[in-house]
């Protein structure tokens, strides 16, 4: 049974760089795309980013009732993210952003089911002291993967949006395959469970209110909205922005193995109240329009959710309902996510005050709401 969770959990961590992969190669292309031919106001590009956002929110919850009721059913993940294959290739085909958005939509709903289930089935299938830290590699491979596509755009931009689409549904149909043998070795997931005398870390309700500050302050720096921003106020080219974005999020999911070591070594609690104060820091930095502080700003936004994702599936995977809790986490981080890149679309038309963007500011108090509740962890 080791043997075979083992080579579930490599199968899991390959498919989370193939996954990622085909999602980053689309990104920048649906965001120029709608931005530069469909002529998208900010205010769309933010609608398309987030619809994709809120229909993971809701299909996170479903997928793991799902499981929650029937374990075996976990199989459906890898199917939904061999779905995202044909459906990839319709956006080079949409003449208005509204169509863009109705494609969002159903690939949101598709990978909201699929990627929670693998994430609860690397949990499971890891070694209990090590639970953070394998989720944080697989985590990283993800953001690896988002290093590479972005680079991949940049360097297929000349042969169209249509090949490009063609290569991201290629990578999809990979990833629902490792996803399967993965599935098919682990088998059923059975129920976790607090044991007789075991103390809880955190609250899992502190654990669910914590992960949505964190997603709604880090919100600006997920999307086609984040490329639009970049670009539009350092005024760089496309491709550089992909490459710079892709590199900036490597970096960071790199970081965040750190923050899983000290959530596997000194505790939980520990990580977290320095993941507030990364999310705290960074809408303010970037904000700031100089290319230092916003490079920096979107780094520790992206180091606090890349952080916060394994130590809160470590948290979650011991619960007695461990698949609905972690699609449950999943569905309000995607919620806030939504929201905040909502915030941030909405907000982006008020300009800047001096070398600060005014969109940044209604996330501030936000950000004093999660000092907040840091307050009350390990409590």
């Amino acid at each position: 049974m080791f043997k075979r969770n083992t080579v579930a959990v490599i199968l899991l961590i390959i498919s989370a760089f193939t996954g990622t992969l085909a999602f980053r190669l689309a990104v920048p292309a649906i965001a120029y795309y709608s931005r530069d031919v469909l002529k998208a106001s900010m205010v769309s590009i933010s609608i398309i980013s987030t619809s994709f956002i809120f229909a993971r929110a809701f299909a996170a919850v479903f997928g793991g009732y799902i499981v929650d009721r029937k374990p075996r059913l976990i199989v459906i993940g890898a199917l939904m993210m061999a779905l995202n294959a044909p459906l990839v290739y319709l956006y080079s085909l949409a003449t208005s952003w509204i169509y863009v958005v109705g494609i969002k939509l159903i690939n949101g709903f598709l990978n909201g089911i699929a990627w929670p289930l693998a994430q609860l089935a690397v949990a499971y299938a890891s070694p209990k002291n090590s639970k953070a830290r394998v989720s944080a590699i697989y985590f990283f491979f993800g953001s690896l993967a988002s290093l590479t596509g972005n680079y991949l755009y940049a360097f297929t931009i000349n042969l169209g949006m249509k090949r490009q689409m063609i290569l991201s549904g290629a990578f999809y149909v990979l990833t629902g395959l490792l996803m399967l043998i993965a599935y098919l070795l682990i088998g059923e997931i059975k129920r976790g469970g607090q044991k007789k005398g075991e103390n809880i870390e955190v609250d899992p309700k502190v654990i669910m209110v914590f992960g949505a500050f964190v997603s709604l302050i880090s919100a600006f720096a997920f999307g086609e909205i984040t490329y639009i921003y970049v670009s539009e106020t350092i005024r760089i080219g496309k491709g550089k922005v992909a490459m710079i974005l892709g590199t900036i999020s490597f970096f960071s999911s790199l970081s965040s193995y750190f923050l899983s070591w000290i959530a596997d070594s000194l505790g939980s609690v520990r990580a977290l109240k320095v993941i507030s104060l990364f999310a705290f820091l960074a809408p303010i930095l970037a904000g700031i329009r100089t290319e230092l502080t916003i490079f920096i700003g979107i780094f520790l936004a992206l180091l606090a959710v890349n952080s916060f994702r394994p130590i809160s599936r470590k948290v979650l995977v011991v619960h007695s309902r461990s698949s609905l809790a972690i699609g449950g986490i999943n569905g309000i981080q995607n919620i806030s996510t939504f929201l905040g890149g909502m915030i941030f679309g909405l907000s982006y038309s008020l300009g800047s005050i001096g070398i600060y963007h005014l969109a940044f500011l209604p996330y501030l108090p936000f950000s004093l709401a999660l000092v907040i509740v840091t307050r009350k962890l390990g409590k």
